[in-house]
């Protein structure tokens, strides 16, 4: 699979799938509840939680990163394109999620679709990192668009000295445009440590 065509079938593909709204279906089948009346109004898998159901929060959670990573990583591992065309790929269900035309154009943060496509371009390896990072940097910094900030800012020194991949920096400078207009209302504020914050 390596014909123009194909690559803009797996992006389009990659897309549909990336856009489905899994959180606030699972949402109103678990709590009869619009999830975006809850926490910040995005229909994500936490707000699924906010609403009341921790299982229909795990199971958005893995809907929301396995939706991304099954087409990324189909394409990268199991069909080869592990050059510059999987770039629009794997950009492709974040840009879904964030931007759901089945939410006219409204969609999540992306931040767990965005996971998903490191599962599916590295498996384990980047992921992991992207993982921890994200968690340190959220139990140390609010609000939590300073947090991702600082994840990618690392996750690209972290490309560049051990994955020296421009592949990979193309696709985390796609994710880094789309996360932080997501989370652009966060970085209008200053960012402040979350315990400094508890002791004022």
């Amino acid at each position: 699979m390596d014909s123009s065509l194909s690559i803009i079938s797996f992006t389009v593909v990659s897309f549909l799938l990336g856009s489905l709204p899994f959180a606030l279906w699972i949402g109103h089948l678990t709590t009869s509840e619009d999830i975006r009346n809850y926490g910040d109004g995005n229909p994500g898998a936490t707000n699924v939680l906010r609403a009341g159901s921790r299982g229909g929060f795990l199971l958005a959670l893995i809907l929301d990163i396995s939706k991304a990573a099954l087409p990324v990583g189909l394409a990268y591992q199991q069909w080869g394109i592990q050059d510059w065309r999987i770039v629009p790929i794997a950009l492709a269900p974040v840009a879904g999620h964030a931007f759901s035309p089945f939410l006219g154009g409204k969609g999540g943060k992306a931040l767990a679709t965005a996971f998903g496509v490191w599962v599916g371009l590295t498996i384990w390896t980047l992921s992991s990192i992207v993982l921890l990072l994200l968690i340190g940097w959220r139990l140390v910094l609010r609000p939590p668009g300073w947090a991702l900030l600082l994840t990618l800012s690392c996750l690209a020194l972290i490309i560049v000295i051990w994955f020296p991949d421009p592949v990979f920096l193309a696709v985390l400078a796609g994710q880094a445009l789309i996360l932080l207009s997501k989370h652009r209302d966060d970085l209008r504020q200053q960012p402040y440590l979350r315990w400094r914050k508890s002791r004022a």
